[in-house]
């Protein structure tokens, strides 16, 4: 172990805190069995979620759900980008500047996209993560061959 002296800066801070910022990040912890693999998942189609969602009448209404609020924040995407964009073209003339608006238009409308689907589809009542974890586990014992 190295001396706390000749610890960086950042270093010393990551170890003080390391249990702090874990538990605050432990989305990495449920989705590392499936991301750090010798061989990765093979991609899925529509019809592979709608068969889990078939399959799973615990996690799949609830995965269901999380894939139709995608939209909301799609639709809120666009509408954000290209409202923002024409005002700033409208106002300033300048491609650029429109372009930057176009960016941040599409992240602001994203999010409260995301937002009113929340609220829309009561998500807050439902365990997103955990059903795209399950589908994740379905998946692969699917192409392992534990089914």
């Amino acid at each position: 172990m190295e001396d706390s002296s000749s610890q960086s800066f950042f270093r010393k801070h990551w170890e003080d805190y390391k249990e702090f910022w874990s538990e605050r990040f432990s989305i990495l912890d449920n989705y590392s069995p499936f991301v750090q693999r010798d061989k990765p998942l093979p991609p899925w189609s529509s019809s592979d979620v709608e068969e889990f969602i078939d399959f799973n009448p615990v996690h799949g209404p609830a995965l269901k759900t999380a894939r139709e609020a995608v939209n909301f924040g799609l639709r809120g995407t666009v509408i954000g980008a290209v409202s923002t964009a024409g005002v700033a073209w409208k106002y300033s003339r300048s491609l650029h500047g429109a372009g930057l608006s176009l960016l941040a238009g599409g992240v602001f409308g994203w999010t409260f996209g995301h937002e009113i689907a929340n609220h829309w589809y009561q998500l807050y009542r439902v365990d997103t993560m955990g059903a795209q974890v399950k589908f994740m586990e379905w998946w692969r014992n699917k192409n392992e061959g534990h089914f």
